[in-house]
């Protein structure tokens, strides 16, 4: 193993094939991730529900659902999707975007998230080299994705992903490998609390809630990952991404919808995270 980690940090070509062929197969899992979740989450609703309403009933007695299982299979003939079928990108193109058994249409967004994630995790690889901040970077980049595209679809945040990515980033962090262990701390509460002012204050003068509070979460947890002093940037970013983006939908959809602010928080978090400091230098005249 230890011979195999020297080989890739001495040939570039090997590192890029085998991060390449390692993100396509995240970007296979994070489709998984990005279905089930606000499903097992409902679950988990539905659950504590009836707990607490009708604590003398039995709990309603679903399958379990988790993600890894069930075993994944077609939403219309429901047969079981074989192991050469789920090969990453390369299946989908083999049959033709369409179920082998049934031929029911399989959605392009899966093999397009599995190239977002190789693109996106090979862009680390150029800017981190073989590092150990690649290595974490590599991570940050996968729960961001997943992040973006389930609040895209269910205007969720799950604690359960940006809790944990904030405790990664402190605890990355104590061992200063992206910003000292005090900036962490000063980036996770000042990415709170910023959101939050904004929320409560529109709240106060509207009386409409203007966000939710995954939001504060997400730009609390990359407070964490780079600390207090890129967090303007990432708010800057996010409102510039989100106005060309929220145009773009408004556009194509021609109707008023509820606006998921989380994926824009991911995006330029991300961004924030490989050129953020270049980008400050750049604005600040340095």
């Amino acid at each position: 193993m230890n011979e195999f980690i020297v080989y890739l940090i001495q040939n570039p070509l090997a590192l890029y094939l085998t991060i390449g062929i390692l993100s396509l197969c995240v970007g296979s899992f994070l489709n998984v991730v990005i279905y089930r979740t606000p499903k097992m989450m409902e679950q988990e609703w539905h659950q504590e529900c009836q707990m607490l309403l009708h604590p003398e009933q039995p709990i309603i007695d679903e399958s379990k659902l988790s993600l890894s299982k069930p075993a994944s299979t077609c939403p219309k003939c429901k047969t079981p999707i074989r192991w050469y079928q789920n090969i990453p990108v390369v299946s989908w193109l083999v049959l033709r975007g369409k179920c082998g058994a049934c031929q029911n249409p399989i959605s392009m967004r899966y093999p397009l998230i599995e190239l977002l994630t190789t693109i996106c995790s090979l862009t680390v690889v150029a800017v981190y080299g073989p590092t150990i901040q690649m290595l974490f970077g590599l991570v940050l980049t996968w729960v961001l994705i997943a992040l973006t595209f389930i609040d895209f679809d269910t205007q969720l945040l799950p604690d359960r992903y940006t809790l944990t990515l904030a405790a990664l980033g402190l605890g990355v962090n104590s061992y200063a490998i992206y910003t000292s262990p005090t900036s962490a701390i000063w980036g996770y509460l000042i990415g709170f609390l910023c959101l939050w002012i904004v929320y409560y204050l529109f709240k106060v003068v509207t009386g409409k809630e203007g966000m939710g509070y995954g939001d504060f979460k997400l730009l609390a947890a990359l407070g964490a990952w780079m600390g207090p002093f890129l967090l303007p940037l990432i708010v800057l970013l996010s409102s510039l991404v989100g106005a060309i983006i929220g145009i773009i939908l408004l556009k194509i959809k021609k109707q008023n919808q509820p606006f998921a602010f989380g994926p824009y928080i991911a995006i330029a978090g991300w961004i924030a995270f490989l050129w953020g400091e270049q980008i400050m230098k750049i604005y600040l005249g340095g």
